[in-house]
């Protein structure tokens, strides 16, 4: 059945554009359904149709007709998925560089929800919509690890709230170019759009969406820093922006500034082909039982043979690599 839903906009909430009052109200959905749904005309401000940017007054009526789910639109495909946690709730997947979450524009097979749906069928939440099931939140194309899939719509919805609620522990480890100062600290930068390169995120706008980042060392190598990192706060590329901003850019992102080929001391080292970013810990409350639940994915082969290069071309202890790492390889 289609939901039918009414809000009136209250008076500290005038003023905000309407997408942003929905996900306000309505976590659970993605701006990219919001999206479809104005484009379908299922979203009236007074009985009218308006965009996404348009400026909600007080007293203002706002009315969304989310229609039952379809069909998945996604074919399930024979994608091996490392499955690190499952229960007839969620399931947390070891996402591998290179897989793209859902389908998109440029990428309509090969995902993740392709692999996911041939590994567990209908048996996955339908709140994101018939594009992306299951899906609770993301990782970059580029970067591995460890990412929630929802199996109920009940579960989606809890899921949600935690991350909204920043109850989610997210722990990801990251080689970065430079030496960054101290040995612990917070980046505190907003992100937003880069409005003159699309594809990226910037932190020199301030009306950008906050943003925190924790990070304390792991081990430092002769001009590079492992670290890792806790994300208060999911904005995109956000790890990659911060760290770009403090001049310490992730080992293999070009996009923000890192070079295309290694060179250490003379010594090319293995082309990595990715970021060197991995999501090694998930924790979270499980939706139905309220137990915590923590959920580790080891460090990618590539990255740990990219390290023990870096070691051997800085002539370094390569048990320095184990000893910073144990609990991720």
């Amino acid at each position: 059945m289609s939901r039918h839903l009414k809000f009136v906009v209250a008076a500290e909430r005038a003023g905000e554009r309407l997408d942003r009052f929905i996900v306000g109200q309505l976590p659970e959905l993605s701006r990219s359904r919001i999206q479809s749904l104005m484009d379908e005309g299922r979203v009236l401000v007074d009985g009218a149709a308006r965009k996404a940017s348009h400026r909600i007054s007080e007293g203002e009526s706002v009315s969304i007709d989310i229609p039952p789910p379809s069909a998945a639109a996604v074919a399930g495909q024979p994608i091996p998925l490392e499955v690190l946690y499952e229960d007839e709730d969620v399931a947390v997947i070891n996402k591998p560089a290179g897989m793209i979450v859902h389908p998109g524009a440029g990428a309509e097979s090969g995902t993740m929800v392709s692999a996911l749906l041939h590994r567990f069928g209908r048996r996955l939440s339908t709140v994101g919509g018939p594009l992306r099931p299951g899906i609770v939140h993301r990782l970059d194309k580029g970067t591995s690890g460890a990412i929630l899939v929802a199996r109920t719509d009940t579960a989606h919805r809890k899921l949600v709230e935690e991350f909204r609620e920043r109850r989610v522990e997210k722990t990801y480890i990251a080689l970065l170019h430079g030496r960054i100062k101290g040995e612990r600290s917070s980046i505190e930068l907003p992100v937003a759009r880069d409005l003159r390169r699309r594809s990226r995120m910037t932190a020199r706008r301030r009306e950008g969406r906050e943003a925190r980042t924790d990070w304390r060392i792991r081990e430092r190598l002769d001009g590079f820093s492992l670290i890792e990192a806790d994300l208060h706060t999911g904005r995109t590329h956000q790890i990659r922006v911060h760290f770009s901003a403090l001049g310490c850019p992730v080992v293999g992102d070009t996009l923000y500034g890192a070079p295309k080929q290694e060179r250490v001391q003379s010594v090319t080292l293995p082309a990595l082909k990715r970021n060197f970013l991995h999501a090694a810990r998930l924790s979270f409350e499980h939706p139905r039982s309220g137990a915590k639940i923590d959920v580790r994915a080891p460090l990618p082969a590539e990255l740990v043979n990219f390290l023990l290069a870096l070691a051997h071309a800085l002539k370094a202890d390569p048990t320095l690599i184990d000893a910073a790492l144990r609990e991720f390889l």
